[in-house]
C-alpha cells in the first residue's frame, strides 16, 4: 500500500481531507468507488469537533460527508482504511457510528440511508474481486436490516488492472492508494487532476508535519 497515506491507521488523510478545501478529492474518489454523480456534498463536522470526547474504537475513519446524486437521492459516506482484528465487528460499528451520528447534526436534515467504504490491506474475502458490496445484517443485538445498510469493502491485494490504455476512475484510485507502479501513478496523475491534488498535499504534509 502507499506507505505515505499511512500513519496510525487513518490519521493522515482523515488531516488532509477534512477540509472544505479539498472537498472535490472527496467527491472523486466516492463517485469512482460507489459509480454515482454527485452534485452536492458537506463535511460532516460533528467527528472533528468532538474526536476528543469519543471512545477510543469509534475515533478512526477518514471522512464522514453528506452527499446528494444528480438523482436527488441523499446518503451519509464515511471511508475507513481497517487494519488488525476483528474486521466484521470494526466494520459493523463503523457504520453504525456514521449513520447514528446523523441525530447530532443541527441542521434539521433528514435521517438518510447511510453507505460506508472500507478499504483493507490485506485479502479477507475468499473470491478474486477486490471490490465486494454487502448489506449488514445482524451485530449483536443491533438489527440492520431496516436500514438496508450498505457497506463496500475494498481489498488492495487483490487489485490488477485488467487494461494499461483504458483505466477507469476507481482503477485510478486503486493504483494510487495501492502506490506500487510509480510509473503508472505519474500518469495518472496527468489524467486525473484530483488524484494530483491529494498527491501534492500528502507531500506537503509530511514536509511540514511531525506525528
Amino acid at each position: 500500500m502507499n506507505q505515505y497515506l499511512l500513519c496510525n491507521r487513518n490519521i493522515v488523510l482523515r488531516k488532509i481531507l477534512n477540509t472544505h478545501e479539498n472537498l472535490y478529492i472527496i467527491k472523486d474518489l466516492i463517485e469512482a468507488f460507489l459509480n454515482i454523480k454527485i452534485k452536492h456534498i458537506k463535511i460532516n463536522e460533528y467527528i472533528e469537533e468532538n474526536q476528543y470526547y469519543l471512545p477510543d474504537e469509534e475515533n478512526f475513519g477518514i471522512v464522514d460527508v453528506r452527499i446528494k446524486t444528480e438523482e436527488n437521492e441523499e446518503f451519509n459516506v464515511g471511508l475507513l482504511f481497517l487494519d488488525g482484528m476483528h474486521i466484521q465487528t470494526k466494520i459493523a460499528l463503523y457504520y453504525l457510528y456514521v449513520h447514528t451520528n446523523q441525530v447530532c447534526y443541527k441542521d434539521n436534515r433528514k435521517i438518510a440511508k447511510t453507505i460506508t467504504i472500507n478499504f483493507l490491506d490485506f485479502p479477507y474475502y475468499n473470491s478474486s474481486q477486490y471490490h465486494k458490496k454487502a448489506i449488514l445484517n445482524k451485530f449483536r443485538t443491533i438489527d440492520f436490516r431496516e436500514e438496508e445498510a450498505e457497506t463496500h469493502i475494498i481489498e488492495l491485494p487483490k487489485f490488477k488492472i485488467m487494461s494499461n490504455e483504458e483505466i477507469t476512475k476507481q482503477e485510478q484510485w486503486m493504483s494510487y492508494i495501492v502506490g506500487e507502479d510509480k510509473q503508472l501513478i505519474n500518469r495518472i496523475k496527468k489524467q486525473n487532476k484530483y488524484i494530483k491534488q491529494l498527491d501534492d498535499e500528502v507531500s506537503k504534509f509530511w514536509e511540514n508535519e511531525k506525528i
